[in-house]
């Protein structure tokens, strides 16, 4: 695809016009540069020489003159025949807000977007070209697609159904999430298939309300808009070879977290002995495996959640990915949560997840593909909603030393209430 690019009327500015170029030309665009203070009927003149996909108009001067130049554009295009082509601006805020009003864009940067942001619609641009206009739906596809920015994730599970449903279609429209994890009430995790035992007083606590496959499919569809992000759940706390089975079917579940010991006596999540939990969450794993879903098995960070000696947290990281490799696992899913126990410090905290990143990497190979994800620890934050923010931002800033493929987000206000679409979209 071929980007033409100029700053139009007399705007010498050039340098964030040459900035996207530039980037569009890493992203296997064929780029042509007219420079600064190109009169329109100069424009519309190398428009019909050079056949371009895209037109990249940058203008930071001022709303009025900016008003009068698209209007002459507009007569221009639409005499020439050059209405079909797709039109992008970048500016300010203020001829943004001009640039927007006038029709003509299809896309308006403003300068209060991100590098990422930019990527982001050239690649979507590029796809819609080869009429691939499909977000990737697989894990290990996405990260690919997303490269080299991470995935953003966010779990959300409200007191009902509807009230779930309608804050998922909020985050799907936002296009920030590239992963929504669902975060199931402990009736639904502990009961889903054994319903009697489902203590009415207990429904929404802690999560979703789900009872049955088509609240699954309910909610799947909910994300179907914007940049139809992934879809996961919990692994639920019994039956999980089951409850893996239904994921699959009804939410294309992105990856399954599945620990090894837990979710048993251990925890009282579930009612089960050690012995017959640390069969059945094998046994789920070697299905994700074998059904082509990558695994997330989470004893470390379950260890560290219960205070246990640093050189545990490492070792158990090492014998999950250990095991689950030995189960066929294909794509595996190392979550690091920092601040955990919250008394670390932040240099000791890096340092206990390099360990666990070395130990853990040695086991790669073709078979064997390790996607690092890094969170905040919950227990870090303090209730108090800016302290929270500066929490998040200094855990996530130091832990992208991890270079993580996934940034598992952990909405500022944990510590004081469950999160809705108002304050993922703000800790994003």
């Amino acid at each position: 695809m071929k980007i033409l690019g100029a700053s139009i009327g007399s705007d010498v500015h050039v340098v964030g016009l040459l900035n996207f170029l530039d980037i569009a030309k890493r992203e296997g665009y064929d780029v042509v540069y007219l420079g600064g203070a190109i009169p329109v009927d100069r424009l519309v003149r190398e428009m019909e020489k050079n056949q371009p996909d895209i037109v990249a108009i940058s203008y930071r001067l001022g709303s009025e003159p900016l008003k009068k130049l698209l209007d002459e554009l507009r007569r221009e295009v639409r005499e020439k025949g050059l209405d079909k082509i797709e039109y992008v601006f970048g500016g300010t805020m203020e001829t943004g807000e001009v640039a927007r009003a006038s029709g003509i864009f299809k896309k308006v940067f403003d300068g209060t977007e991100e590098l990422e942001d930019v990527v982001m619609y050239l690649r979507k641009t590029m796809r819609a070209s080869k009429e691939e206009m499909e977000f990737p739906q697989t894990l290990h596809e996405r990260i690919e697609f997303k490269k080299p920015f991470p995935l953003i994730r966010h779990h959300i599970g409200l007191s009902t159904m509807e009230e779930t449903v309608e804050e998922i279609e909020k985050l799907a429209e936002s296009g920030l999430l590239d992963i929504i994890s669902i975060a199931p009430d402990q009736n639904c995790q502990q009961y889903f298939f054994e319903p009697e035992k489902m203590d009415p007083n207990q429904d929404g606590a802690g999560g979703a309300p789900i009872r049955s496959v088509e609240d699954f499919k309910r909610l799947y569809q909910a994300t179907r808009r914007g940049n139809y992000p992934l879809v996961r759940c919990y692994s639920g706390t019994t039956h999980l070879l089951e409850f893996s089975k239904i994921l699959k079917e009804t939410i294309n579940n992105a990856w399954a977290a599945i620990p090894i010991f837990w979710y048993s006596e251990l925890d009282r999540r579930s009612n089960r002995d050690l012995l017959s939990a640390i069969k059945e969450n094998l046994e789920a794993i070697k299905w994700n495996a074998e059904n082509d879903v990558p695994v997330e098995v989470n004893d470390s960070h379950q260890w560290e959640l219960r205070y246990a000696h640093d050189s545990l947290a490492v070792a158990t990281a090492y014998l999950a990915a250990y095991v689950a490799k030995k189960l066929g696992v294909r794509w595996y899913v190392q979550q690091f949560m920092m601040n955990t126990p919250p008394s670390l410090s932040p240099k000791m905290d890096i340092a206990k997840m390099i360990a666990k990143r070395k130990l853990i990497e040695t086991l790669e190979d073709e078979n064997f593909v390790v996607f690092r994800m890094v969170r905040t620890g919950l227990l870090s934050f303090p209730a108090d909603p800016y302290s929270a923010m500066g929490q998040l931002v200094s855990s996530m800033f130091y832990a992208s030393y991890l270079e993580p493929h996934i940034i598992h987000v952990v909405a500022y206000c944990e510590a004081m209430k469950r999160a809705t679409s108002k304050e993922i979209i703000e800790s994003v």
